[in-house]
């Protein structure tokens, strides 16, 4: 098993993301793109000591991006959208 720290690489702060959080008491990530759910589950679990009911992940394909006439593509990475127990919470940002 991987350490804690490669397989979540970091909160995933978005509008749909909080909306999540607040009405379904989930949380989203980006992992590495080679962890499976239950890595995920381990890691979610003891890095922020709640208790993790489902893992759902997709593969996110990178957007095409062009600078002039270059043509290129962001890269390709895997999110994690975890449900918690209820009355646990992960508190990012609030009170900043």
């Amino acid at each position: 098993m991987r350490d804690i720290y490669q397989v979540i690489k970091k909160p995933l702060i978005t509008e749909k993301a909080n909306i999540l959080k607040e009405k379904d008491n989930k949380v989203a990530f980006v992992v590495d793109r080679a962890a499976n759910k239950a890595e995920i589950k381990a890691a979610v679990e003891r890095l922020l000591k709640v208790k993790v009911l489902k893992v759902h992940v997709s593969n996110m394909k990178g957007k095409p991006r062009r600078v002039g006439r270059n043509i290129g593509k962001r890269p390709d990475w895997k999110k994690a959208v975890v449900t918690l127990k209820p009355g646990d919470r992960i508190e990012f940002f609030e009170g900043a």
